[in-house]
């Protein structure tokens, strides 16, 4: 039997009910329902600039040598795009490289024995004797005793020009290059264009020291700079005896040894340009002066004494050098070149020593 309570007493109040701490669980699934869209359209709309801004850069972030491909991969796992190697620096304006990409330096190796033997009186303080076209060496006479070259200096000077300028270019003369000594071309008017290939032959034929600096300037924007870049180049020619302290060679510190410059007279002739203004013993050209025209007369013993198949190359003479000379000559298919430094005669020299290395080409 169940038992009750006592019975209500009349007139009294109804019991307050007891609170509850959380709201039934139906009522708050409805409340999740309704905040469900709040929070989707929410985040809809913060998602949305995110989705825009990415495809924005797939459109447009591609690197410009991928030909549109994007800068990274699209699917997940797909390859990375090869990463396309940096722009380099800009060099400053006409300072070269090291060396021309691909351009072997020729080799003039000093093993083996003389092929021939000459009896000269007073010889030179030393000597080479090589075939222009392979390098081989058919005599020598200290080939790696360091003196001072003069204005042998030049054959770099004209390699660097050459590499680096075209003919027709107009060299502005400065002051600089009419503050030389020794021996100019002595007519370059101050302030005035002239064209680079006139310098050239100025430089080769009658050994301007003036067209020397002009040329300098104008390939590296002063003299010093480009003497930098004749020793940079020396050292990657792998010239060790070799050092220049001017574009002319008039200093003391410009100095060589005879296999050091028949490497850069392999070079030279190599380069047509060269060959063709050495093998002139005269030439004219117009010029900004009085006359327009300017005459040039080289100093090469060869080519001055008519020997047979001279084809250049370039004199020098100082009082701490004495007098200098490579020569070339071409007979019968074969080149042959001489390196004489200090010798007191090179008018005999260099032909008697030719003689003999076509002598011995013949018998070969």
């Amino acid at each position: 039997m169940a038992r009750h309570g006592p019975p209500p007493v009349p007139g009294a109040a109804a019991p307050t009910p007891t609170p509850q701490p959380f709201p039934p669980r139906s009522r708050r699934r409805r409340r999740r329902r309704r905040r469900l869209p709040q929070l989707l359209a929410t985040l809809a709309l913060l998602v949305a600039p995110i989705g825009v801004a990415a495809a924005a850069y797939v459109a447009f972030a591609t690197d410009d040598d991928s030909r549109g491909s994007p800068a990274f991969p699209l699917a997940a796992g797909a390859p990375p795009a090869p990463a396309t190697p940096q722009e380099p620096a800009p060099e400053v304006p006409r300072e070269p490289g090291p060396l021309v990409e691909g351009e072997p330096v020729p080799s003039i190796p000093l093993t083996g024995v003389d092929a021939f033997h000459v009896d000269l009186r007073r010889p030179p303080r030393a000597g080479l004797v090589f075939d222009l076209d392979s390098g081989d060496v058919l005599w020598r006479r200290r080939p790696l005793k360091v003196l001072p070259m003069a204005s042998l200096t030049k054959i770099m000077t004209a390699l660097l020009v050459v590499e680096r300028t075209r003919p027709n270019e107009p060299v502005r003369i400065t002051q600089a290059a009419l503050n030389y000594s020794g021996s100019g071309v002595g007519l370059l008017p101050k302030g005035k264009r002239v064209r680079l290939e006139t310098l050239m032959n100025g430089l080769l034929i009658v050994s301007g020291n003036d067209a020397a600096i002009a040329l300098a300037v104008h390939v590296s924007g002063s003299e010093r700079r480009f003497v930098r870049l004749m020793n940079r180049r020396a050292r990657a020619w792998g010239l060790e005896c070799t050092h220049f302290a001017s574009s002319h060679g008039l200093e003391r510190g410009n100095r060589s040894c005879t296999r050091d410059l028949a490497v850069m007279a392999r070079m030279a002739m190599s380069k047509r340009r060269i060959r063709r203004i050495v093998r002139r013993r005269q030439v004219a050209f117009r010029f900004p002066i009085k006359g327009r025209k300017l005459y040039l007369t080289g100093h090469n013993p060869l080519m001055r004494l008519g020997y047979r198949g001279a084809t250049g190359l370039k004199t020098g003479y100082t009082d701490e050098a004495g007098r200098c000379f490579v020569g070339v000559a071409r007979r019968g298919g074969r080149r042959m070149g001489v390196v004489l430094l200090n010798s007191r005669d090179p008018s005999r020299h260099a032909p008697k020593l030719l003689d003999a290395a076509f002598a011995r080409a013949r018998v070969r």
